[in-house]
This record gives C-alpha cells, sequence and structure tokens, in this order.
C-alpha cells in the first residue's frame, strides 16, 4: 500500500522550503492550475510514501488537536543528526508534547502552517 498525506495551505512556498529545508525531503512532483489548485509532492524518492500540499483560491482553515502529528523515524543517527543541525540553523523551536512519550523518543516542533511535526530515534539503526 502506498501512502499520501494531503493537506491544503495558504502557505505553499513557505511549507515546500521547511520540508525541503529542515527535513530534507525531495520535490517529487507538482502541478499548477490543476482545477484551480496548484500543489506539490514532498518525500523521498526511494519511500511509498509522500506529503502533496496545495493551494488555492480558497482559504485553507486548519483545526488541529494538540496531539495530532505526523512523526517521522530517521533510519539512520547521521539523518537524525542532520536534521537536527537543519532545525538550530534555521532557528526552528522544539517545544514540548502533551503526549509525554514523545518527550521522551522524539522532539516535537511545528511547520509553517502550525501542524506538528514529531522526529523521533527510535528506529536508528
Amino acid at each position: 500500500m502506498h501512502f499520501r498525506y494531503a493537506r491544503h495551505t495558504n502557505n505553499l512556498e513557505d511549507l515546500v522550503d521547511f520540508y525541503t529545508k529542515i527535513l530534507n525531503f525531495e520535490v517529487l512532483g507538482d502541478f499548477k492550475n490543476h482545477d484551480d489548485y496548484d500543489g506539490v509532492f514532498l518525500g523521498k524518492e526511494s519511500e511509498d510514501w509522500h506529503l502533496e500540499f496545495t493551494i488555492s483560491k480558497n482559504t485553507a482553515k486548519h483545526f488541529s488537536d494538540p496531539d495530532d502529528a505526523l512523526v517521522f523515524y530517521p533510519k539512520t543517527k547521521a539523518a537524525w543528526q542532520a536534521i537536527l543541525v537543519n532545525l538550530k540553523e534555521n532557528k526552528i523551536k522544539t517545544i514540548k508534547a502533551q503526549n509525554p512519550y514523545w518527550n521522551k523518543y522524539g522532539i516535537l516542533f511545528q511547520d509553517p502552517d502550525g501542524f506538528n511535526i514529531i522526529l523521533s530515534d527510535l528506529k536508528i539503526k
């Protein structure tokens, strides 16, 4: 099964910049004026998932619970360290998670839309 997480945004350029610079994702594809939507696919070429962000004349209205989060598990210590460096260099603040589990086994920060991202080191080999 392949997985796509799709979200509408008012800040497409900021999200592309964030996910490529901070999490080292790749732009896997994009589209312009597809039924009045522009969008981009972000992820890793070798993975069976990607994120899709779209923008249109319709304003995005987001409602998120503090426990809602995208959780990413870097596969190597080098990948983990690279993201930590990116967070520091780009002055992205980590915040305390509501769920104490993530404060033990990961770090939480937010993307430009204010959505929670958790980076966990549980799967590092």
